[in-house]
């Protein structure tokens, strides 16, 4: 039942019905993080590590929050456009945290790997993945 759940979480997501969407919720699995070397390269992805987060996307609010030992929130600035393909399903955001830095937010969800869904929180200078399932 669970892949089922997934896949009407992602057809929704989709077909653009975030504006008048009640808020989903996401619980995550685990975290990793990836920083900018000097020269501008990114440095390898960290070992993921157990986190046990609640995030709420809120489109009526256009907010979206990361219930984390330090709660982010992020103003979502523009909804960017769906990229639906036979691998991979990716929901992109432009916004602003609380802290006024700019980033991109992407839900992603891996249709080959059993539709395994991913949130990237992208700064210039790092970036964030969780793994995360849906909170139904």
């Amino acid at each position: 039942m669970k892949p089922f759940q997934l896949l009407l979480v992602c057809l929704f997501l989709s077909f653009g019905c975030l504006v008048s969407a009640q808020p989903i919720r996401f619980k995550t699995s685990s975290v990793s993080f990836a920083d900018k070397k000097d020269k501008g390269d990114w440095n390898e992805w960290s070992e993921f590590v157990n986190a046990n987060v609640l995030i709420t996307l809120d489109p009526k609010k256009d907010l979206i929050t990361v219930n984390s030992a330090e709660v982010q929130s992020f103003k979502i600035k523009a909804y960017g456009e769906i990229q639906d393909t036979d691998d991979v399903n990716i929901v992109p955001f432009e916004c602003m945290d609380n802290k006024f830095s700019k980033c991109t937010i992407l839900i992603i969800t891996k249709k080959k790997e059993n539709n395994r869904m991913q949130f990237y929180i992208n700064y210039n200078e790092v970036k964030f993945v969780y793994n995360i399932y849906n909170d139904i």
